[in-house]
């Protein structure tokens, strides 16, 4: 498992496909596995780089609190490392966070951004979401945490068609071999509690596309509404019926549009 030492840590990440750059960033208290579904289709173009962030997978988990510019600073380090000049930057939640710190921190590095449910500072209840989170991470056992965060992240319809799916996932992260302390996810949640880039987001000139679902009680609508007019060079996608998870839910859709994204900037022609 390739690693390299950046910005006073050690980062785990993996390496697929070949092509123009492109860094994958997951999101809260995940590590860069969940990419899966999305690297299959992205892999036969694109050089896909799927990223433990600091304190997931086997990144190293230094105490908190931590910031989502710290963590963007670990993915240029990573980026430094092996001597990518400029990459397509794709971030899922807390991912997108990151992105954004990374297209302010070195815009020349960047060669799109994909933001999927982002949000470019919380608001009352999205602060009060993740506060939940925080606290429950440490009380609540494996099981009942995960399936309090499938609540939050899958629609109602989601959970009627597909229990026996979020009943495996929920199997799945109680059999993990590499569950994540508490310390590190306190950690991210404060990273995500403290994120605000709103008076900085129209500086970012990289070409942007945003995802979300209209369904989203997580990182609701109007959050990713609001990066889009902040953003001079952004377009929005809005998946309609679909949370937190509709790059899941609606997989080959999102598959499909963010890959063209990206094509049509390869191409020239944005």
């Amino acid at each position: 498992m390739p690693k390299v030492t950046c910005n006073g840590i050690t980062m785990h990440y993996q390496e697929r496909g070949s092509g123009a750059p492109l860094v994958l960033l997951m999101g809260l208290g995940a590590d860069a596995s969940l990419w899966e579904e999305h690297v299959c289709a992205y892999e036969d173009r694109y050089r896909c780089l799927l990223v433990d962030n600091r304190g997931a997978g086997d990144t190293d988990k230094p105490a908190g609190p931590y910031t989502t510019a710290e963590m963007a600073r670990d993915t240029l380090g990573l980026l430094d490392a092996l001597g990518i000049e400029q990459a397509h930057v794709s971030g899922i939640s807390m991912g997108s966070a990151i992105a954004q710190e990374l297209a302010l921190l070195a815009p020349e590095r960047v060669k799109s951004l994909t933001l999927n449910c982002p949000w470019a500072a919380c608001d009352i209840y999205t602060t009060r979401i993740f506060e939940t989170f925080r606290c429950s991470y440490e009380l609540l056992s494996r099981p009942d945490f995960q399936k309090l965060l499938q609540l939050f992240i899958f629609t109602p319809a989601y959970h009627e068609r597909h229990l026996p799916d979020l009943l495996a996932r929920q199997q799945g992260a109680v059999e993990s071999g590499n569950p994540m302390p508490v310390h590190a996810f306190q950690a991210q949640c404060d990273a995500c509690i403290t994120h605000d880039t709103v008076r900085r987001l129209g500086g970012v000139t990289a070409p942007t596309f945003i995802t979300v679902g209209d369904r989203d009680i997580f990182t609701p609508l109007q959050l990713s509404q609001t990066i889009t007019e902040l953003m001079p060079c952004a377009e929005l996608v809005v998946f309609e019926g679909s949370g937190h998870t509709h790059h899941w839910d609606q997989l080959v859709r999102f598959n499909e549009i963010t890959l063209a994204f990206m094509n049509q900037i390869e191409g020239g022609s944005v």
